[in-house]
């Protein structure tokens, strides 16, 4: 972890952090709407998308909305992806099933996991529990990142899988990958 922001980054590697990984592929796939629910482990990545011009980036106050923004960008010729945490995709499963899926929007999801891995909240923890079980009923494409060296390649192919084949994808950002939410004692 750096001592400046409470994020994993690879120690010594001269690897990126998980956050610069996520610019660098969003810019190649020529993502440039990002729209986004507050979270405190996607913070130093939301921080880092406001600063740069290349994205236009916002907060929306429930995901199902920032879904939406997603969609109608899509059919207006403009690629987007939403950020979240584990409790709001709770939330999504209808408008995945009525809006994503079924009229083929490839709509990129990160959603940095809540509920596992010291989770104090057993809410976040049943939400956690059933994430995978829903994006698996509604036969949606989900990857789990949990190592560096492995993300920038999850993360460009899932686009790419995305764009090609005009469905949605999930990047569920484990806490082993971000560190997780710090919890203050």
């Amino acid at each position: 972890m750096t001592a400046a922001d409470g994020q994993m980054s690879p120690a010594g590697t001269g690897e990126n952090a998980w956050y610069d990984i996520v610019l660098q592929t969003l810019k190649r796939n020529e993502i440039r709407l990002v729209p986004y629910v507050p979270d405190r482990v996607l913070t130093r990545l939301i921080k880092e998308l406001h600063a740069d011009p290349f994205f236009t980036t916002f907060p929306t106050a429930r995901e199902e909305e920032a879904v939406g923004i997603v969609s109608g960008a899509w059919m207006g010729g403009l690629r987007g992806a939403v950020l979240m945490q584990t409790s709001g995709f709770a939330t999504l499963a209808n408008v995945l099933a009525s809006l994503a899926i079924p009229y083929q929007i490839p709509l990129i999801m990160f959603v940095s996991e809540r509920g596992t891995l010291g989770e104090f909240n057993y809410g976040q923890s049943l939400v956690c529990r059933t994430m995978r079980p829903v994006l698996d009923s509604l036969a949606m494409e989900h990857h789990t990142a949990t190592r560096i060296d492995e993300f920038e390649f999850i993360v460009d192919r899932s686009i790419k899988q995305a764009i090609t084949t005009q469905a949605p994808v999930a990047l569920i950002l484990s806490p082993l990958l971000t560190g997780g939410k710090v919890f203050d004692k």
